[in-house]
């Protein structure tokens, strides 16, 4: 086994219908303005609160694409994890996430397309017990390497 096979997550066969995993990460002040420069988003109502206190979310808001980025986190380090290809994602936005917030993503198997090696996954994100964001997610799995077959000694063929 190389390093980098170490590092691969689960292969396709390693998959189930029902099979679910989650992160969970406290939305902090630092990560909004971090998302905002490195972005680009400076959009008001995640970053100045005088202007975020007059519209409907009566203060700032975290940006939505920030938070369904964690939904990546949970495909691309737990399920299926390191080595699966994000191919497609279905986003829905529910309710705010505000700084403080603690997030709670979870992702769960929901249709697996083996003569492609697609896994489509329900994604949601939750705050406190309530959908805050829903959607669909589609990855491309890698099939589980075929282990190289040993080398014949030509004794063993009796030549």
């Amino acid at each position: 086994m190389n390093q980098f096979e170490e590092l691969h997550g689960l292969y396709f066969e390693d998959l189930a219908v029902g099979q679910t995993a989650i992160f969970a990460k406290t939305v902090t002040e630092t990560d909004i303005v971090l998302f905002a420069g490195l972005t680009g988003d400076n959009n008001p109502v995640h970053i100045n609160e005088v202007f975020a206190a007059a519209t409907p979310f009566s203060g700032r808001i975290a940006h939505g694409m920030l938070t369904a980025s964690f939904v990546s986190t949970v495909l691309g380090t737990k399920l299926p994890g390191p080595g699966a290809i994000y191919l497609s994602q279905t986003l829905r936005f529910k309710a705010p996430v505000r700084a403080g917030d603690t997030v709670v993503a979870r992702a769960t198997v929901k249709e697996l397309l083996p003569e492609k090696r697609r896994c489509t996954l329900t994604t949601t994100i939750s705050v406190d017990d309530k959908v805050v964001l829903e959607g669909e997610a589609v990855v491309l799995v890698a099939a589980r390497p075929v282990a190289a077959q040993p080398a014949r000694v030509a004794a063993e063929v009796g030549e």
